[in-house]
């Protein structure tokens, strides 16, 4: 059965100096939301991990929503083949305009532009303003330390939530996935 098509947004890092094995996974995750109809919602930009999965979607023939401040257009360069792009006054603008158009969030591995991203999601969804699915896919056990962090965040008290009830740790694209099918 073809999965119903979803609108996930995708937070990653535009980072120029990453391992092989990160863009591969990103690579992975475009290619399997093309596949499976899904709308990819990203930041935009055509380098790193960014530029990865929308050029994957697109040659699988998916539909892509960049959304980019005017302040990056230059620094990221735009990914001129997406179906849309949206040019934004700025982060925070762009971060709105991404939430507004999911139905699911999936983070690969970013650096503190994705925090910020993840974070927010975090937030909405622990103070039961969104329930849209957020999944950490944790390529190489990236995202186990903030993992262990949360949770000892949660057993102190400072987080309220189980944190397995605010985000999903996925060991793969495949398991960010199913998981987002089955829940947004």
């Amino acid at each position: 059965m073809t999965p119903v098509s979803k609108r996930i947004c995708v937070y990653c890092s535009a980072s120029r100096n990453l391992s092989p094995a990160y863009h591969e996974v990103a690579a992975q995750l475009g290619q399997l939301l093309a596949e499976r109809r899904h709308t990819l919602i990203y930041g935009g930009g055509s380098v790193g991990l960014m530029g990865e999965v929308a050029r994957a979607a697109h040659r699988g023939g998916g539909q892509i929503i960049g959304i980019i401040p005017k302040m990056l257009v230059s620094v990221e360069f735009t990914y001129q083949q997406a179906s849309e792009v949206i040019i934004t006054e700025d982060m925070r603008e762009r971060k709105t305009r991404m939430e507004a158009h999911a139905d699911a969030f999936l983070a690969l591995p970013g650096g503190i532009g994705t925090l910020e991203e993840i974070f927010e999601i975090m937030s909405l969804r622990g103070l039961n303003q969104t329930t849209h699915p957020l999944v950490l896919i944790n390529t190489g056990g990236f995202y186990n330390p903030l993992d262990e962090y949360l949770q000892k965040m949660h057993h102190e008290h400072f987080v309220r939530r189980p944190v397995n009830e605010i985000y999903y740790l996925a060991p793969d694209v495949y398991e960010a996935l199913r998981y987002v099918e089955a829940h947004a």
